[in-house]
């Protein structure tokens, strides 16, 4: 024999469906920000790229760096941790890293 919970103790389906809506809606939004953060990215790196010289060039990798920081974070609070792959795909110059804290 099985014993099953009352109903009325717990969530009703009426709120399990909001819940999950919400949920969806909060997935939705995350990754939006990380496509958006994306590709903002690849704009700073592509200008980084275009050149530049002197105090030009250091404004450049500054919003590079800036914009490569924002992106990992935003990784970071999708739950993607690790972002070797992403240095690579994007080929995230090591002067924009380093400026990261990276050796």
């Amino acid at each position: 024999m099985s014993v099953r919970m009352p109903t009325n103790f717990g969530r009703s389906g009426a709120q399990e469906s909001a819940l999950d809506l919400l949920g969806h809606e909060i997935l939705a939004e995350k990754a939006a920000a990380l496509g958006r953060a994306g590709q903002r990215v690849e704009e700073t790196l592509a200008k980084l790229r275009g050149g530049g010289e002197g105090e030009h060039r250091n404004l450049l990798l500054k919003e590079a760096a800036a914009a490569v920081h924002a992106y990992f974070i935003q990784r970071e609070l999708c739950g993607l941790r690790k972002h070797d792959a992403v240095i690579r795909e994007y080929d995230i110059p090591r002067a924009v890293l380093v400026r990261l804290g990276a050796s």
